[in-house]
C-alpha cells in the first residue's frame, strides 16, 4: 500500500518561530510600516469594530455609573427584613 498524500507531508517551517537578531528590538517605525501590509478592505470594518467597542464600553459605564437601582454590595443578614 502507499501512504496517503496527507501523512506524506512535512512542515515548511517550525511551529515555534524564534526572532533572529537583527529583528528581535522594532522601533515604532517598523512597526508602522507593518501596518501597510493591511488590505484597505479591511479598514471600514476595523473602523466599525472600533466604535462599536468604544460604543458598548461608554454605554456600560454610564449604566453603571448613573443607575441607581443596581445593588453594588450583597444583602446582610442583619438588613433582611423578615
Amino acid at each position: 500500500m502507499y501512504p496517503s498524500p496527507i501523512l506524506r507531508m512535512q512542515p515548511t517551517r517550525p511551529s515555534f518561530a524564534t526572532p533572529k537578531e537583527g529583528q528581535s528590538a522594532h522601533t515604532i517605525s517598523q512597526r508602522l510600516r507593518t501596518l501597510k501590509r493591511i488590505p484597505p478592505e479591511l479598514l471600514p470594518l476595523g473602523v466599525v469594530l472600533g466604535v462599536a467597542v468604544g460604543a458598548a464600553i461608554y454605554s456600560s459605564t454610564k449604566k453603571l455609573m448613573t443607575d441607581k437601582t443596581l445593588r453594588l454590595t450583597p444583602n446582610r443578614p442583619e438588613d433582611r427584613e423578615h
